[in-house]
């Protein structure tokens, strides 16, 4: 899955790209389903996660960007100064399914998100 900040903008980075982390893995523990591998850039995020099949792609990425979003909010009140109407998240998200591909693929994919 993957998805970006509203207008591309480069705000997750230091602590708050951190705290986006462990608030993913939070909220991956408290919905029961698992991130495989995960990469937060500065203006999108990368996440490879498995879950049961009753459970909806678009459901998990609800509740990650909702959950993330207020948090984000709350935590750092700067980026209110930097969003409109405190949506942080860009409305699209991008899909993809592990399919004819490994698992190892897809890991060394996200790990070099870092290098581009």
């Amino acid at each position: 899955m993957v998805w970006s900040t509203k207008y591309r903008k480069d705000v997750l980075t230091g602590d708050i790209a951190n705290y986006c982390e462990k608030v993913f893995n939070e909220i991956a523990e408290e919905f029961e389903f698992q991130i495989i591998q995960s990469e937060v850039m500065p203006d999108h995020v990368h996440l490879f996660i498995t879950a049961h099949p009753k459970k909806a792609p678009g459901d998990i990425v609800k509740k990650l960007k909702g959950i993330s979003g207020r948090k984000l909010f709350y935590t750092f009140p700067e980026l209110r100064n930097t969003f409109y109407k405190n949506q942080i998240w860009n409305p699209s998200t991008y899909y993809g399914t592990a399919g004819n591909i490994t698992k190892d693929t897809i890991q060394k994919y996200i790990e070099n998100q870092k290098g581009v």
